[in-house]
């Protein structure tokens, strides 16, 4: 089993969960998270005369979503590509493995809980 782990830009939410739906991926969770990378934030002018503001710091979404072995290259291909614009500040996604999930509910273990 692997977590992925996406950060997203927020307006693509909406796409990646669509995507993964539409695959039969239901279960996620997902966050709101500020963090920069290459984009290195932008700058900001405020006004007449005034010292222009980085802003370094950039609202994204963090998507987590737990899958099987053979399910990961899917899963991170159709996050890929609903969350693909072309543009700096994308995004990335993590491939973290799993070495136990355990549904709270049931009791059920391993891909059974996923």
């Amino acid at each position: 089993m692997n977590k992925i782990e996406a950060i997203i830009r927020p307006e693509k939410l909406t796409d990646v969960k669509d995507a993964l739906a539409a695959i039969g991926v239901v279960g996620m969770n997902s966050e709101n998270v500020m963090g920069r990378g290459r984009q290195k934030g932008v700058v900001v002018h405020e006004g007449r005369g005034s010292n222009p503001v980085t802003i370094d710091m950039l609202p994204k979404v963090r998507v987590n979503v737990v899958v099987s072995d053979a399910d990961t290259e899917k899963v991170c291909q159709t996050i890929i590509d609903a969350a693909r614009t072309g543009e700096i500040g994308d995004g990335k996604v993590f491939i973290i493995p799993v070495s136990q999930v355990i549904r709270v509910r049931t009791g059920e273990q391993g891909d059974e809980a996923i």
